[in-house]
């Protein structure tokens, strides 16, 4: 209880802190103070004079909010008191991520889309926790903020401190009467008559409307700086939306024979909707054409959304309706099978208005078009509810549906990653096995250097492709500092579980560490090493000129990398945040999470190693990785020896180590294991006998002796013949002296 104690009591001057940095405005528009906080955990009521509006809390204060970088990310949620959220501001974290690389204010759009949810059924059980769009590159901290706000707010409903979220206040009130769309009611209507009572609902805004929008929002840079170029009266867009469902509706707008196919495909339960629009800006948005996703679109009802993607959606000519006039662009769109739309209830469709303002910074203004079935189109039902007599009463139902969402709420994080990550997992897991196969059966691949070199080309380039650029799993030496972070802070599995792939990668390379050393990873695991050895494979293919480094400037370049791995580690001592932020020595993030969008120096930077790369194979895993060197030092204890040598290896013979494409293999014939790639190119030529001058002997010893052997060399001798053996075989034979036998 001590403990407890002190924990409640600094969270209690978190929460101050924190809000003596925001404005009650920014959760309430009419509030204009903050009250005492109050109770444990501390709620900071909002007030408008004496009138309550809400309150604002601290998310950590509720629920877990550790991200990957192993410290808390501290929130503050603004909840009205039907349990409504209302406002977000992101107030602390150590995501490095988001300290460098990807914006903060696009974290905080993503986040933002739970303003205006109603949590009072997430909180019951009733539906289903809702979703925000994932950014990529920053999965894991984007999820870990949305669940920690969808789970302190249910946790605070169901407290009953707000939203009458106790068992005991759950209505024990039974409909009798139910809507259902009418779909006996079918005829045909002109456009006029369709927009004139509400079947055809409009959004139309000017050009000075959003410019307007964009003023009061507070973005000065959106509002003075790249206003909306025209006339303040042209049409920025002009919206259409319409349910079609209804027949009518859907026979006037689509055809007989448009509704007829419509009918068809539909499944149970699923709406269909017409978006058309003229204007200046395109409600498809650009992301449609890169993802298939309309992201400037969204359907909201009663806390719910949904955004359509490109299976749901179908490309339509024109309208139907007699006096329909011409659109620029008509969608007509099915709600996906995971999000039900009530097309006798109130719903809305958002506009989300973006602006660029120079670079790649964007400003986001959303608008709502309302949209309820009219009550022609619908048919009330009289129906009796009978209770069974062994039901349970409503206050012990609730109180049931209660303690089971409260069971899933509590559902940690990282099983649901893991449960919603199944095919990539199964992906990487096969990856990792072939990879296995590779390297148990590598004398037999390497004896067939065409065959081995496309295998490892093909590897590379889906570790590139999938792996790094669609999956995200770059391993990173953050992961080595925030893991040496959490084993002196306080170390919790499910902190590193929430990143499925990185951790199955973590794993493997755990595991090739015993068994081969760093070489797994670095030389077939790495996206970005892959991307430096297939560019420099296509330079090679181009006739680019190679450098070689002299061998004793490579020697001493070699422990740069090491140098620069101690440095950070003992910065991450002091510092993780200062560590994750000269991490960035590493390229990964700007090549592989975020593929190049990223301002310019990094960029630069990132380019400037892999042109370097494209005369000098792998320039920055040979001399500056902090990773590779982080990955050396525990390698050193590997338990096998596979990389096989001859004895003339070194002395006399020099091939291997000229052509080892890192430079791992010294002058005296031995690999250094902490240099070594695992490339096995040192493998192909052990087993060339037309490259390795030890295999170049035995095949010419070996076709000595089948020329010797030949039936014309047998009729034209006589006598005893000398068997001459190499390692047990025969190489050479003679005629006329003792049988003898060397070696």
């Amino acid at each position: 209880m001590v403990a407890f104690g002190t924990h409640a009591a600094c969270a209690a001057s978190e929460l101050a802190g924190f809000l003596s940095k925001v404005q009650s405005t920014d959760f309430f528009a009419s509030a204009d103070r903050f009250g005492a906080p109050q109770g444990d955990p501390p709620l900071a009521p909002a007030y408008h004079g004496d009138e309550l509006q809400g309150f604002v809390y601290l998310n950590s204060d509720f629920a877990n909010s550790i991200g990957y970088s192993g410290k808390p990310i501290h929130m503050l949620v603004g909840i009205d008191p039907k349990g409504v959220i209302t406002g977000i501001r992101l107030m602390d974290h150590k995501e490095p991520i988001v300290l460098i690389g990807i914006p903060e204010a696009r974290i905080v759009a993503a986040l933002n889309s739970l303003i205006g949810k109603d949590m009072k059924p997430v909180a019951s059980g009733a539906e289903q926790p809702p979703t925000v769009d994932i950014v990529s590159g920053a999965t894991v901290t984007v999820l870990v903020m949305s669940d920690s706000i969808v789970r302190s707010a249910s946790k605070l409903i169901r407290s009953g401190r707000i939203g009458g979220g106790g068992a005991a206040a759950a209505s024990a009130a039974l409909p009798t009467v139910t809507k259902t769309v009418d779909l006996a009611r079918s005829e045909v209507r002109d456009w006029a008559s369709l927009v004139g009572d509400g079947s055809v609902r409009r959004l139309h805004l000017t050009v000075g409307d959003v410019n307007d929008a964009f003023s009061k929002s507070g973005n000065a840079a959106a509002a003075t700086q790249y206003p909306e170029p025209g006339d303040p009266d042209d049409t920025f867009v002009d919206l259409y939306v319409a349910l079609v469902t209804a027949p009518t509706i859907g026979r006037s707008l689509l055809g007989d024979d448009g509704y007829q196919r419509l009918k068809d495909t539909l499944k149970p339960g699923q709406q269909a909707i017409v978006v058309a629009g003229n204007g200046t800006y395109s409600f498809k948005g650009s992301a449609y054409v890169r993802g298939g996703i309309f992201d400037r679109i969204e359907i909201l009802q009663e806390g719910n959304s949904t955004r359509f993607r490109d299976r749901n959606h179908t490309r339509l000519g024109g309208l139907a309706a007699a006096g329909a006039p011409d659109f620029k662009e008509i969608g007509l769109f099915v709600t996906p099978p995971e999000f039900t739309l009530d097309p006798t209830q109130p719903w809305q469709l958002q506009l989300l208005v973006q602006r660029s303002l120079g670079g790649r910074d964007k400003a986001f203004l959303t608008f709502d078009l309302s949209y309820v079935l009219p009550e022609q189109y619908m048919r009330r039902e009289q129906r009796a509810v009978t209770v069974p007599e062994n039901a349970p009463t409503p206050a012990t139902a609730s109180a049931s549906a209660a303690q089971t969402a409260a069971a899933e709420a509590e559902e940690p994080l990282w099983v649901r990653m893991w449960r919603s990550n199944t095919v990539s997992i199964a992906i990487t897991a096969l990856m990792l096995a072939a990879l296995t196969g590779i390297f148990f059966f590598q004398n037999l691949l390497v004896r067939r250097p065409v065959l081995y070199t496309w295998v490892r080309r093909a590897y590379l380039v889906f570790v590139l492709v999938w792996l790094g650029w669609y999956a995200n799993a770059q391993l990173s030496v953050v992961n080595v500092v925030t893991f040496s972070n959490a084993l002196i802070t306080g170390f919790h599995w499910e902190f590193f579980l929430a990143a499925p792939l990185i951790f199955v990668l973590w794993a493997a390379t755990a595991g090739g560490l015993l068994f081969w050393g760093r070489g797994p990873f670095c030389g077939w695991l790495c996206p970005f090493g892959a991307l430096q050895e297939l560019t420099n494979t296509i330079a090679k293919w181009l006739k680019v000129p190679q450098l070689t480094v002299p061998w004793g400037l490579h020697e001493r370049l070699w422990p740069v990398k090491y140098i620069i791995f101690l440095g950070l580690f003992g910065l991450s001592l002091y510092s993780v945040d200062m560590a994750e932020r000269c991490a960035e020595v590493e390229p990964f993030k700007t090549a592989i999470i975020l593929k190049f969008a990223r301002s310019w120096p990094f960029v630069a930077y990132a380019v400037a190693l892999l042109v370097i790369g494209l005369f000098v194979e792998r320039f920055f895993c040979r001399y500056l990785c902090p990773l590779g060197a982080a990955l050396a030092i525990p390698g050193r204890m590997r338990t096998f020896e596979w990389l096989r040598r001859w004895q003339e290896c070194g002395s006399p013979c020099q091939r291997c180590a000229k052509e080892c494409p890192v430079q791992s293999i010294h002058p005296e014939g031995h690999i250094n294991v902490n240099e070594c790639i695992y490339c096995m190119h040192c493998q192909e030529l052990y087993y060339d006998d037309h490259r390795c001058p030890h295999m170049i002997q035995v095949r010419l010893k070996r076709e000595k002796f089948t020329a010797m052997s030949s039936p014309s060399m047998r009729a034209g001798g006589g006598g005893p013949k000398t068997v001459i053996t190499h390692a047990g075989k025969p190489v050479a034979t003679g005629a006329g002296t003792t049988p003898s036998t060397s070696s």
